[in-house]
């Protein structure tokens, strides 16, 4: 049965980081960057924005959303050909509207399962956590990733949850060295995360193909 395995998973972010590590980093060091600016422009303690705050922080709301889609992107690629992916095949398929849509609707289901005791909202976030890759990778709409993640992920969603804490746990470790640590460790988990979603959707693909799932 085609699995994934939680140290194989992590052994392949370390594999594919390794043949073009200046690559990822670089890709890291951009999301800081980013993330950075955003951050300091939605804050109003730091910026002089005044009046413009509500729409500079819907501005860096859509900036977000198309990172968060350029790194599903570059993670896919790079899983899948690691010596010839581009910092510009981030920018290759950006569906935002059916991204915006399945970030919002996972966001309120998880926060509503924590509401309601936290075990709910940890279950909610196993069983939709590749809505966001199906989104990107097989172009579907927002309800139907839903349903094809939940579909891919039963069975496993036990694992999924130790592979979670094993990849926080890999990049406390990263923070803890100086933070430089995340270089390396925060390129590896995105890499681990991309392999259990391949390999899960593959498997899964054998069983049921995605189109019958989505039209039944």
């Amino acid at each position: 049965m085609n699995t994934f395995s939680i140290g194989d998973s992590i052994k392949f972010g370390w594999n594919t980081f390794t043949k073009r590590p200046w690559f990822f980093i670089g890709v890291i060091v951009c999301l800081f960057i980013v993330y950075g600016i955003l951050s300091t422009v939605t804050d109003p303690e730091k910026s002089n924005i005044g009046g413009m705050q509500f729409l500079v922080s819907i501005a860096a709301g859509v900036i977000g959303i198309f990172v968060d889609m350029m790194l599903v992107n570059i993670a896919l690629r790079s899983h899948d050909a690691a010596e010839t992916v581009k910092f510009s095949d981030g920018w290759n398929k950006l569906p935002f509207w059916s991204y915006l849509g399945v970030k919002i609707l996972n966001g309120t289901i998880v926060i509503v399962g924590l509401i309601l005791l936290i075990v709910p909202g940890i279950i909610a976030l196993l069983i939709l956590m590749f809505s966001n890759y199906l989104v990107i990778d097989k172009g579907l709409g927002p309800i139907e990733a839903m349903k094809e993640s939940a579909r891919i992920t039963k069975g496993h969603r036990l694992q999924l949850l130790l592979f979670i804490l094993a990849i926080a746990g890999l990049n406390i470790v990263g923070a803890l060295a100086l933070f430089v640590g995340l270089l390396v460790t925060i390129p590896i988990t995105i890499l681990a995360m991309a392999h259990v979603y391949r390999t899960l959707e593959h498997r899964s693909s054998e069983v049921v193909p995605v189109t019958s799932n989505v039209a039944a």
